[in-house]
């Protein structure tokens, strides 16, 4: 069994991703890794390269930025680094710069690609997500935030990255996937409070066509306005995320409660997930076929 892990990047230095994390917590499975380098000004180039390994295959490319509305030159950089795995791989492991694989995960996830491996009614492997906020001590449970996605499928079929490369599709339909006992850990929203101001105006600027980028002062203060549901982790880290954690220094309120930015319906959906478990109207990027 053969497989190839994927990934994109650009300026990760510059915007605070743990992309060697990322990519170390899921090489031990990898034959062979590939990175599509979008052109940095910030040494994301030599960073990458300063991993101890000899699996990491970096392809160079250039972010177009006519295609950057709604986010979909991320799902093209993500076609790109997919297209450049070897042919004869069997599984195509996906990993964003600021996710991590806990090393306890590892017997799972390489045992459910051998027992799915031949099953042609399974095209990937879906996997439970872990979202932190504000710190590395906190979770957001909030009903708008996935669940669940797709991070291994089959490299033979005819995979495209969807959207803003959240998940994929073949041929534009959902994937079948079976729920695997495995999670990934999102570090997205663990910055200073001027990191996530600056995580704001860059998702802007990739989200609408129109926008542009300007300087962030160092004394601006981020308005927590999504932080919702937040609960004490209790568990561990992957190990890769160690030295990250320990550097991490700036102070956070668990208490924040802010929703300025929520309608009294999505305030009410929250409240009906909260007491009940359920996320009414869930969005679903995939058809799960096998659970575990």
């Amino acid at each position: 069994m053969k497989v190839s892990g994927f990934t994109f990047i650009k300026n990760a230095i510059a915007n605070d991703y743990p992309v060697v994390e990322a990519i170390t917590s899921i090489l031990p499975l990898c034959d062979e890794f590939i990175v599509a380098l979008g052109k940095s000004d910030d040494g994301t180039a030599e960073l990458i390269r300063s991993i101890p390994t000899d699996k990491i295959r970096i392809i160079e490319t250039v972010w177009d930025d006519n295609m950057k509305d709604g986010g979909r030159v991320f799902a093209m950089e993500t076609d790109k680094a997919f297209a450049a795995i070897a042919p004869d791989s069997d599984w195509a492991f996906y990993i964003q710069g600021d996710e991590a694989v806990h090393e306890l995960d590892l017997p799972n996830i390489k045992h459910e690609m051998q027992v799915c491996l031949n099953d042609s009614n399974i095209e990937g492997l879906l996997f439970n997500y872990l979202h932190f906020y504000g710190s590395y001590d906190y979770l957001t449970d909030a009903r708008k935030w996935y669940r669940r996605e797709i991070r291994i499928l089959k490299r033979k079929l005819n995979v495209q990255s969807y959207r803003d490369a959240q998940g994929f599709r073949i041929n534009n339909q959902k994937i079948k996937v079976k729920l695997i006992p495995a999670t990934i850990y999102h570090y997205g929203w663990v910055k200073t409070p001027n990191g996530l101001v600056r995580k704001n105006q860059n998702f802007q600027y990739f989200y609408d066509k129109n926008a542009e980028l300007s300087p962030i002062p160092e004394t601006v203060e981020y308005d927590y306005a999504n932080a919702v549901n937040l609960k004490m982790f209790k568990g561990t880290h992957p190990l890769v995320m160690k030295g990250r954690i320990e550097k991490a220094k700036w102070p956070f309120n668990p208490a924040i409660r802010h929703q300025t930015n929520h309608s009294l319906r999505e305030r009410i959906l929250q409240k009906i997930y909260e007491l009940t478990g359920i996320r009414v109207g869930e969005y679903k990027n995939y058809q799960l076929v096998q659970k575990r």
